[in-house]
């Protein structure tokens, strides 16, 4: 299994895409602007996207993915392509994007028979079975300012590959990853130690709150950081330096490939 980072920013910048990981070529976790790193044939291969939470900067490729492979996908004879959330997420992707202002209606074009996006709704806990790989990927709980998830893939005997999405300090996580063998963690940590109070009510991680985190986390585990607006990314990775951690800790960078043998 391998994971590919498309994007791993808080926000934009020139040389900062935002949060989008391509799991070995079918499946997308998180659609931000690292989506247009890949090429129309690869943009193509994709047929399952999962999406944490409503937020523009994890959803933001969605609509234009929809447009750019209509047509190859329909020539080739492929389905729509399968996008999972919560309930309350595709709820806001209908209301607010999907509505014929901000975007045309992927899930009705070019037809309702035959559409490029389907919407498919699942809930917390849920395993889902994806991709040509038949990949395991359970649904994790998440606490955020909108209804928001994790993702858990399983790489059988290597252990799991975890993908916290967007989240505040989350008991209800940790409880649940202390059941599994966590080999690569990819965990958010948006601001710096100063900006822990707008850390704090947007329900985001700071340094300080990381470690509160990390240590419920057992083992020693490879802990990616994702996620740090631009411009913290040296206050951010030095606070974390200086923490008192078991784990291996590193920024995540656009281009990095996580493999789970």
């Amino acid at each position: 299994m391998i994971v590919r980072v498309l994007g791993c920013s808080g926000s934009i910048a020139a040389g900062f895409k935002t949060s989008s990981f391509l799991l070995d070529d079918d499946v997308l976790i998180d659609a931000g602007t690292g989506v247009s790193e890949l090429p129309l044939d690869a943009l193509a291969c994709i047929d399952h996207v999962l999406i944490s939470h409503s937020h523009l900067d994890h959803i933001l490729s969605l609509a234009l993915l929809a447009d750019s492979v209509m047509r190859p996908r329909a020539e080739r004879g492929r389905g729509p392509i399968q996008v999972h959330a919560l309930p309350e997420t595709l709820a806001a992707l209908r209301e607010h994007i999907f509505n014929g202002v901000i975007w045309p209606d992927f899930t009705r074009l070019p037809s309702a028979e035959r559409p490029a996006l389907q919407l498919v709704p699942f809930a917390v806990g849920d395993t889902l079975t994806l991709g040509r790989e038949q990949r395991r990927i359970e649904v994790l709980s998440a606490a955020h300012s909108v209804p928001a998830v994790g993702f858990a893939a399983d790489g059988g005997a290597a252990g799991w590959w975890v993908y916290t999405g967007d989240t505040g300090p989350n008991p209800l996580l940790w409880q649940r990853l202390r059941g599994m063998q966590v080999a690569q963690l990819v965990i958010e940590t948006t601001f710096s130690n100063d900006g822990a109070q707008v850390a704090r009510l947007s329900q985001h991680l700071c340094p300080q709150a990381l470690a509160h985190e990390l240590q419920q986390l057992e083992g020693c585990v490879d802990v990616h950081i994702t996620h740090i607006k631009p411009g913290e990314m040296n206050s951010v990775m030095a606070a974390i330096a200086r923490l008192d951690l078991p784990h291996r800790v590193r920024a995540l960078v656009a281009g990095d490939l996580m493999r789970l043998a």
